[in-house]
């Protein structure tokens, strides 16, 4: 797609994973959880892909040194919104769609991104979450919708009120955006939150607020969207993969 361009993020340590390796480079079935969701994006065909790297990004760097990739670093990690951030000034000359997705999302399919990247091209968005209801909604994001069903905002579990904690669709990290918007959003986006740092999906509330259409499409498969922070998570994934 040449109006599309993908950004990755692999910049974290993933301290849960009680381990001094990146956390995306942990590894599934004798790969690395970060290298099944490179092949996923590969097969959508964006005009360019941006790996954010922070953490060992030398070993990152080497390991896929021979895909068709290009490597930004984000030397402190100061959050999601600052993850993209990094990637802008290799963007100055496109216009176009950014989908950006974690690393850390390997049973993400190319059909679940394809239909977002569609739901939003059709709906002309600003901004497109990829959303998913789960029965226990753990330490995700939560959606919150206004009267009509439209996106409101994202609230991070830390931020959460206990009314907000039980809603049951979240945010999977994975987005669709219009280029010029998202980095004029990000430009507004302040480290007011527990954790201090800058994050991206604080930058649909502003698109929002802004009178931009700002949308979330829901995944029809809620298990693809799973995100992979622990050891128990990753073996529960690896079965997942093994059963396909």
């Amino acid at each position: 797609m040449k109006n599309l361009c993908v950004i990755v993020l692999a910049a974290g340590k993933g301290t849960r994973m009680k381990s001094d390796l990146p956390k995306v480079f942990h590894e599934i079935l004798g790969e690395p959880m970060l290298t099944y969701v490179l092949q996923t994006v590969k097969k959508l065909a964006p005009q360019a892909t941006y790996l954010v790297v922070g953490h060992k990004q030398d070993l990152m760097m080497d390991y896929y040194k021979d895909w068709p990739l290009k490597f930004v670093s984000q030397d402190e990690q100061l959050g999601t919104g600052h993850a993209v951030m990094q990637a802008k000034p290799n963007l100055l000359g496109f216009s176009g769609t950014v989908l950006v997705l974690a690393g850390d999302v390997p049973l993400l399919s190319a059909d679940t991104l394809q239909k977002l990247i569609d739901f939003h091209l059709e709906n002309r968005a600003a901004a497109t979450d990829l959303t998913a209801v789960l029965e226990d909604a753990g330490n995700y994001g939560r959606i919150i919708r206004d009267k009509e069903g439209r996106i409101q905002k994202i609230v991070e579990k830390k931020d959460a009120t206990p009314e907000e904690l039980k809603i049951k669709e979240i945010n999977t990290g994975t987005f669709c955006f219009d280029k010029d918007a998202l980095f004029a959003a990000l430009a507004e986006v302040k480290p007011e939150n527990a954790q201090k740092e800058y994050y991206l999906t604080d930058t649909l509330e502003i698109l929002r607020k802004k009178g931009q259409p700002v949308f979330a499409f829901k995944a029809s498969d809620p298990s693809e969207t799973a995100g992979i922070n622990t050891k128990e998570e990753l073996v529960a994934v690896e079965k997942k993969l093994l059963s396909r």
